[in-house]
């Protein structure tokens, strides 16, 4: 019997549609809640109503993480290899053998299937370019990520580059939902964020998996620690920074008259800073290889996310009914 082999652990106990469910990482549909940002920062900038714009967000997002769990089956079947030499990704339902690769094809079309039958029923918004520019930005986000898992993952900076325009591409098509334009500095903030979150996760991948880091992705042989940790620093500056100039040009509106014209958004850098450099700390200590896991695992950090939130729809309410 070879290494991989003896690493992959058999899972006969385990059902198929629990398999599935698992296969579909339903904990990466987190990341879908980049589809809210436009709608519900714009908010106030625009007039409209959170009655306005909840539906169609939430069925964007739900769409965009139905295409995203598509795209992370197809991914999973081409690095199935790849993945049994990982000490954790050895387990997921294709690595270990739990799901065949044809029921992975089938799933991975189903969910497709799925995100497109929510985009169809999008309401309009007064704006009958709504259905067919949400389906448009989920159409360029499923080629991307199939682009990335056939051929732009194996190249240096590119493959962060086109992680990060999947996310970027998500607050896109939220704002496309609505019909309200996307603020260029939201969107810098975001591509930044993801390179953040990108960068995190290969210097996280060295840290668990050591030598066999480059087993696991193959372009981990052109990065080396110290660019990755200068890239996940860098990256984090220019994020906070794009935050702040966002929040400084007054673009999602949260300003209030009876405090000097104080922008309450700003409130916010506070537990996104602390947050952000939690994260560097972790990686740094190589508990996680996976940013996106501190907000379920680690407790100062989720609790950074949670004061974050909590202030964000506290915003959202004060300036949609506090007037009223």
């Amino acid at each position: 019997m070879d290494e991989s082999a003896a690493r992959t652990p058999a899972e006969p106990g385990r059902p198929l549609a629990l398999s599935l469910f698992k296969l579909a990482r339903p904990h990466q549909w987190v990341k879908s809640g980049f589809v809210l940002v436009g709608p519900f920062y714009g908010l106030s900038a625009t007039g409209r109503s959170l009655a306005e714009v909840f539906v169609p967000a939430m069925l964007t997002a739900i769409a965009f993480a139905l295409a995203s769990s598509s795209c992370y089956v197809v991914n999973d079947i081409f690095d199935a290899e790849a993945d049994r030499l990982h000490p954790r990704k050895c387990r997921r339902p294709i690595a270990s053998g739990a799901v065949s690769v044809g029921t992975a094809w089938g799933f991975a079309v189903f969910l497709l299937v799925g995100a497109a039958v929510l985009v169809a029923v999008l309401p309009d918004m007064g704006a009958t370019s709504v259905r067919g520019l949400v389906g448009l930005t989920i159409g360029l986000y499923v080629l991307n990520v199939t682009l990335y898992s056939v051929w732009i993952k194996h190249i240096v900076i590119a493959d962060v580059m086109g992680l990060s325009l999947g996310f970027v591409l998500r607050v896109m098509g939220g704002c496309a939902a609505v019909a309200i334009p996307p603020s260029t500095w939201l969107l810098n903030c975001t591509f930044f964020l993801a390179m953040f979150l990108a960068f995190g996760k290969r210097l996280g991948e060295r840290r668990t998996a050591g030598s066999g880091a480059e087993g696991v992705r193959a372009v981990q042989r052109a990065y080396s620690d110290d660019m990755l940790r200068m890239a996940v620093v860098v990256t984090a500056v220019v994020t906070l920074l794009s935050y702040s100039g966002y929040v400084q040009a007054n673009e999602a509106g949260y300003v209030e008259p009876s405090m000097g014209n104080f922008n309450l958004l700003w409130l916010t850098i506070l537990p996104a800073t602390f947050g952000m450099l939690r994260c560097i700390v972790l990686l740094e200590r190589g508990d996680y290889d996976d940013p996106t896991e501190l907000a379920v695992h680690d407790r100062a950090f989720a609790f950074a996310g949670l004061v974050f939130v909590l202030m964000t729809v506290l915003l959202i309410a004060h300036f949609q009914f506090g007037a009223a």
